[in-house]
């Protein structure tokens, strides 16, 4: 019977050892998850801001701005523009 217990015993500590160490590991990879989604919270809020720079970047007036003042381009006099236009593929 003492035999018996002894197992018994060893077969409790084993699966007590077992249950600490997979608790121990769900806590782990939790923490790991919310520091994923925390980092993934913050990329997002990266990305919009960068496309919100992107379109600024982009507009008309900025664009038309920079040409003028540090580029000193001009609209040209439209007597002076040509349009030139592709021929016609010839049909077979």
């Amino acid at each position: 019977m003492a035999k018996l217990n002894l197992l018994l015993l060893l077969v409790l500590v084993v699966c007590a050892l077992g249950l600490v160490t997979s608790q121990h590991k769900a806590r782990k990879l939790f923490s790991d998850l919310d520091r994923g989604q925390q980092r993934e919270r913050q990329l997002d809020v990266v990305y919009g801001q960068l496309q919100l720079e992107a379109s600024t970047w982009g507009l008309h007036a900025r664009v038309s701005k920079i040409a003028v003042d540090k580029l000193g381009m001009h609209v040209p006099d439209p007597r002076r523009v040509v349009v030139v236009t592709r021929p016609a593929e010839a049909k077979q």
